[in-house]
This record gives C-alpha cells, structure tokens and sequence, in this order.
C-alpha cells in the first residue's frame, strides 16, 4: 500500500522523520532540564511546556486545516520543528532554562502537526483499509527508532558545548520534513460542519467518540508519564546514558512495529478488541516495571510500553473515524488531540514530581486506575451506531 499510494509513502517518510526528532527530546530533554533547572523537580518542565505547545495549536490546526487543506497545516509545524530546534540549542549554548523552556513550545507545535498525519492517511483510502493505512503512517517511526540513538549519541557531543548539536540536529530534521509534506496532494475538502459549542457537544455525546478519545488519550498520556520518567529513573539507579538510549530504542521499536499488524487486526477484527489488547499490555508493562529497576526490566517493560500505546492509538484513531461524517473532521479530529494534549500535558509535568518525590513504582502503579477508566469507557460503547452520514 505504501509503494502503490505516493500520499502515505510521503506520510511514512515524514512520520519517520518527526520521530527521529522526537526521539532526541525523549533521550535528552529531561537530563538538560535537570542540568539547567534551578530546582529538580522541575527538570520535566521542558517536556511539559512541549506538551503545553501541543495542546494550545492542536485544535487551531484541525480546523485550519478543515478550511485549506491538510498540506498547509503540516508545513507550518515543521517549521515550527526547526524554530523549536534552534531556540533549544541556544538555550543550551547559553546555559539558560528560560530559553530552552521557550524551545520547547514550537516543537510542541511540530508534535501537534504530526499527530494529524495519521488522520491525513485515513482520507487515502477505502473504509476497509483505513486501519492499516493509519497504522503503516504510524509505522514510520521504525525508522526513528533504528536510526535515532545513534543518531542522539553522536550529536550529543559533536560540538564543543555538549547537546547543543542534538538540538541543532532536530532542527535540521524538522527542516527536511518540508521535503515530503510540501509534495502532498491535496484532496477535497470538504465543508466544516456546524462549529462551536453545540457542535462540540453533539459530538460528546456519542459514546463512540467518548470511548474513541478515552482510548487514545490514556493510552497516550500514560506513555508520556512513563516515558519521560524512564531516563531519569535509569540515571538514579545509576545506569549510564548508552543504556537510556538503548532502552528508548526498544520503546521506539515497541512504539511502531505492531503498526503493521495493528492495521490488519483493527480491519478485520475491529477497534475496540484491539484498544483491549492494547490496555492488557500496558498493564503488563506495569507489572514487569513494579517487578525490578535492573536493565533488562526497564528494556521489557518499555517495549510493552510502546505497544501497548501503538495498539490504543491505531484502533482509537480508526474508531473516531467510524463516529463522525467527512464535515465533521476538523472539530472531532482536534477535539481528540485536544484531549491527548491535555492528559500528556499533565502527565508530563507530574511525571518528574512523582519520581523525584515517591519514586518510579508509584509512577507505574499510577497506570492502573487510569486503565480501567478507559475498560469502562469502551464497554459503554459496545454496540453503538457509527458515524452519522
């Protein structure tokens, strides 16, 4: 499907390129943060004002991109992406935290653009292709997750003040992001539905769509918590950086390579059997995190990480789609990125206080009651009507 569609090749190749950008912010932001930060537990708050700049553009973006098309919308977060990039690395070059906070806004915006490259994949293809469309687009990150650690290791230190080149890195990647979205073909677009409040609200009220952002938006949010906790939990049981980026590999690759087998599972079984499988491996992942703090826990229970978050993301993505008409896209496509910016927003914030201040077990035992929150939001969507036509 990749070689026979030039739209979701230019989407995979893009997606591939984001995650290597994000990869980068995963390994090192946190451990730049606590090297700059006045206080330690604010050595995540990098991270969160990214997630923050996620949050604030993503519902703008759908519904500019619902009026002009999605080419527009995906070039401007790249370009974002490289502004991000830049201001970073000179916070790091000047040892400022005020300025490397500030570079993590705009990569927010880049984060946002590209969580709408999946979506874009939807629109390419038949209803009976639409999950693995989706899923193949996010399984770009393959790449990333092959090629970034060496990537992150090398750049770390390839100019005189260490991380500055990661940054600058990142912000090249962004820049040949520009390549591939700027070849989009531009489909139809079609006509917004009615807008605002009552809008927001008739699509609030059907279970499908509560259960379709349930879904992802645990999924998601549980995965930045514990992600952007994993790093500094591994530099306190005093394992080396060569073994973090080892370990956010093996997350990256948990992350992506089930998307292609997401896909077909979501067609032909259906979205909400694999949201939860997807729940059953983060749940896993907890326990073989609550189990030990050696090496080989960390690399375990973060590959069932990633999969566990591919899985609630391919089949929450696939059902949002099954729950609302072509004109409503822009509002519930942006409400449901709204709502996993809002969640990985304060999981990233609380991440490095829960681990600063009660430590990485109750960080992991935090999943649990979230998890079950989003069993009870897909039972009580078990059956319903699809979108309205």
């Amino acid at each position: 499907m990749l070689l026979r569609n030039p739209t979701l090749l230019r989407l995979f190749i893009a997606q591939a390129l984001y995650w290597s950008c994000s990869m980068i912010g995963i390994t090192l932001t946190a451990l730049v943060g606590l090297q700059l930060a006045p206080l330690n537990s604010l050595a995540t708050l990098p991270l969160a004002l990214l997630v923050l700049g996620n949050l604030l553009s993503t519902q703008p973006l759908s519904l500019f991109m619902q009026r002009h098309g999605r080419r527009p919308g995906l070039l401007l977060g790249a370009l974002a992406g490289i502004g991000g990039g830049l201001l970073s690395a000179l916070g790091v070059w000047q040892a400022s935290f005020l300025l490397f906070c500030l570079g993590a806004l705009p990569i927010g915006v880049y984060q946002a653009s590209a969580m709408y490259y999946r979506f874009a994949a939807l629109e390419e293809v038949d209803e009976a292709h639409k999950g693995r469309a989706s899923a193949w687009v996010i399984g770009g990150g393959v790449c990333a997750a092959l090629l970034a650690p060496t990537l992150t290791l090398w750049s770390r230190n390839a100019l005189a003040t260490p991380y500055v080149g990661a940054y600058l890195l990142l912000a090249a990647l962004a820049l040949l992001a520009l390549l591939p979205l700027a070849g989009l073909r531009e489909g139809s677009v079609p006509a917004p539905a009615s807008g605002g409040l009552r809008g927001l609200g008739e699509l609030l009220g059907r279970p499908r769509i509560r259960a379709a952002m349930a879904t992802t938006a645990i999924g998601h949010g549980l995965m930045i918590m514990v992600m952007n906790a994993t790093p500094l939990a591994m530099s306190f049981c005093g394992l080396a950086l060569e073994d973090g980026a080892r370990v956010i590999q093996w997350h990256m690759l948990g992350m992506f390579l089930p998307a292609f087998v997401a896909g077909p599972l979501v067609d032909r079984l259906g979205s909400q059997r694999v949201a939860l499988l997807g729940i059953a491996l983060l749940a896993l992942s907890a326990g073989v995190a609550l189990a030990g703090q050696g090496l080989g826990h960390f690399l375990i229970a973060s590959c069932l990480l990633g999969m566990g978050w591919n899985l609630m993301l391919v089949a929450g993505t696939t059902l949002l789609g099954s729950a609302h008409a072509p004109g409503e896209r822009g509002q519930a496509q942006g409400l449901m990125e709204l709502g996993n910016g809002t969640v990985a927003a304060g999981a990233s914030f609380a991440s490095g206080a829960l681990l600063s201040s009660i430590g990485w077990n109750p960080v992991n035992l935090a999943m649990l009651p979230l998890l079950a929150l989003a069993l009870l939001a897909l039972r009580g969507a078990a059956g319903k009507a699809a979108a309205p036509a």
